[in-house]
């Protein structure tokens, strides 16, 4: 028992003179490392008779206990002392000029959100916002989407494990289609809305991530034409692109909130290897490009929302505002836009002073 009162005072003497953390690193190596002596020590318990170990095994783990704590305050003071006088010898002086001119930028997505807030603007169109965590009554049963629809299923829709006060489950919103029945429960027609924001579906690859931004429009009133709808989205696609020689073709398509539906193309041309939106869309010198979902708000949507579909009628329209920023500013892939590299923010973002405006243009 003497040995080990004399080893720990001996220890405890030696880690209270080392002088570096390289020594006390060197102390608790000799000590407790794999060939350490009170690792030594400690082995020998298993080969004791119960008395022995009754009688030598608190010693012997004191010893441990003690040389451990002794080792972590002594490496702590000193690893403290290096930080106080590096901080003591350093200096920096705020008034010197920044070695780098702080910049920042407009992110595309918002700057393309400028522009389509004022493009609808000018045509009467109001912003109308709601919650990103939904109900799903609002996001697809209020929308006549069946409940066997594939859009439901846990590979599409990001659900919460809780449901809200009235038992519906609630979701990550899968497209801003919820601002809609919101504004036609609570406003009287007529009603001329734009959604933007964000939306949440589980996918991800070049053209797709599990978080993108939408914009939707919604009209309602009387005597509402698909002819209403058409035209203006080609007045919003010419001021968008800033071309006059954007042609449009629709096409026959499904959509459960509206009937009848279609998707809108684009004519694009070819011009040195690229594609530029504009022209008549010909096969030799260019295509179609779809670029719009769309279509007459379906009856029953109408009379979810407490109007009369005798009464009212509407067109809405949707489409993903990071897909009008890649085509309108030639950016191929859309994860590059949620990595926050700087480099991709230096080259694509925009100033602060380039506010969007229909007199200036709104790319300007």
């Amino acid at each position: 028992m003497t040995e080990i009162t004399a080893l720990k005072d001996g220890l405890l003497a030696d880690v209270a003179a080392a002088d570096s953390v390289d020594a006390v690193e060197q102390l608790r190596v000799g000590a407790l490392g794999k060939s350490g002596v009170v690792t030594a020590l400690l082995k020998t318990l298993g080969a004791m008779t119960p008395e022995e170990r009754q009688l030598r095994g608190p010693v012997i783990h004191d010893l441990r206990e003690s040389v451990t704590a002794a080792i972590v305050g002594r490496k702590a003071a000193l690893e403290q002392a290096a930080l106080d006088a590096r901080l003591a010898t350093e200096r920096l002086d705020m008034t010197l000029p920044a070695q780098e001119t702080p910049q920042g930028s407009i992110h595309p997505v918002s700057q393309v959100m400028d522009e389509l807030a004022e493009i609808f603007a000018d045509l009467g169109f109001a912003v109308a916002t709601g919650p990103e965590i939904e109900d799903d009554w609002r996001n697809f049963t209020a929308l006549n989407i069946p409940e066997t629809h594939p859009a439901r299923a846990m590979h599409d829709t990001f659900y919460f494990p809780d449901r809200d006060s009235e038992g519906r489950a609630m979701l990550l919103r899968t497209h801003t289609s919820p601002v809609q029945i919101r504004t036609m429960m609570s406003q009287e027609p007529p009603i001329r809305i734009i959604a933007p924001g964000r939306v949440y579906r589980s996918d991800s690859d070049a053209t797709h991530t599990p978080m993108f931004h939408q914009i939707e429009g919604l009209v309602i009133d009387k005597g509402i034409t698909l002819g209403h709808l058409k035209w203006t989205l080609e007045t919003f696609l010419k001021a968008f692109f800033e071309r006059d020689d954007i042609v449009l073709r629709l096409r026959p398509s499904y959509f459960p909130f509206t009937e009848p539906s279609v998707e809108i193309d684009v004519g694009y041309t070819m011009e040195k290897g690229q594609r530029v939106i504009g022209g008549s869309g010909d096969a030799e010198n260019g295509g179609w490009m779809e670029v719009l979902g769309s279509g007459m708000v379906h009856r029953r949507v109408i009379a979810n929302c407490g109007l009369d579909p005798d009464e009212w009628q509407g067109f809405a329209f949707g489409t993903g505002v990071d897909r009008l920023a890649m085509l309108k500013y030639g950016m191929n892939d859309l994860r590059a836009f949620f990595d926050g590299d700087q480099r991709w923010l230096r080259h694509y973002g925009f100033s602060a002073f380039d506010v969007p405006t229909l007199s200036g243009g709104v790319g300007a």
